[in-house]
């Protein structure tokens, strides 16, 4: 019987990148850089901060001018981080199909607690979540297994009888190594010439509500 399902939160539980492209076009316009279309910085979004500010500022960690400028991004991001994210289309339908079942749900995410906390609160989802673990939750990320172990211990279910859902290949890597079911969210934030029917999942999905048809047959398994 599945117990859980867990989610990665940007590219799979929520449509975060219009708030997030909009916050690095913001710093772009700051250190009088010209802005990059939406269709550019979308596929990145899943990589986080760091894989953003490569492609906008060619800036990686240790060089120069990196501390200020992630600062300054990331602090615009949070004084506007629910202003245009949504939960993509079929979500609230699918966390409401988990919870009617007696079902665990809850969010594993690289993104800092000091951001991801204060957005699941303003979509109205932390109080409804078993578990949020964050990038600095526990002293691993993903792809390490580690902050979903901890996501489990926290809502009180067993990793076997559980599911990831993640839209890049470290968090289909990091379910498989914690012992869960994994789908791949084929909606989510893919870079050009990926591929997710390559990263071994259990199932690759198109919609949210697609997860349900895999989690009734595992539970019924």
């Amino acid at each position: 019987m599945i117990q859980g399902v867990f989610f990665d939160l940007d590219g799979t539980l929520a449509d975060t990148a219009p708030d997030l492209a909009a916050a690095l076009n913001a710093a772009l316009n700051h250190f009088g850089r010209p802005a990059l279309a939406f269709e550019t910085i979308r596929p990145v979004v899943s990589h986080g901060a760091r894989a953003m500010l490569e492609l906008a500022f060619g800036l990686r960690p240790g060089q120069d001018d990196y501390d200020v400028v992630r600062q300054y991004f990331l602090d615009h991001y949070r004084q506007h981080i629910a202003r245009q994210t949504r939960l993509f289309e079929g979500m609230p339908e699918l966390l409401q199909r988990i919870e009617t079942h007696g079902l665990k749900w809850g969010v594993v995410t690289n993104k800092p607690a000091w951001l991801t906390e204060p957005l699941l609160a303003e979509l109205g989802l932390a109080h409804r979540a078993a578990s949020i673990v964050s990038g600095d939750t526990t002293t691993r990320n993903k792809p390490d297994p580690l902050p979903l172990h901890h996501a489990c211990d926290e809502a009180g279910v067993s990793a076997r009888h559980c599911v990831y859902v993640g839209d890049a290949l470290r968090d289909i890597e990091a379910g498989r190594a914690a012992g869960m079911k994994t789908l791949a969210a084929g909606f989510g934030y893919l870079l050009p010439g990926e591929d997710p029917r390559q990263w071994q999942a259990d199932a690759l999905i198109d919609h949210p509500l697609a997860a349900w048809e895999h989690i009734r047959h595992w539970s019924r398994s």
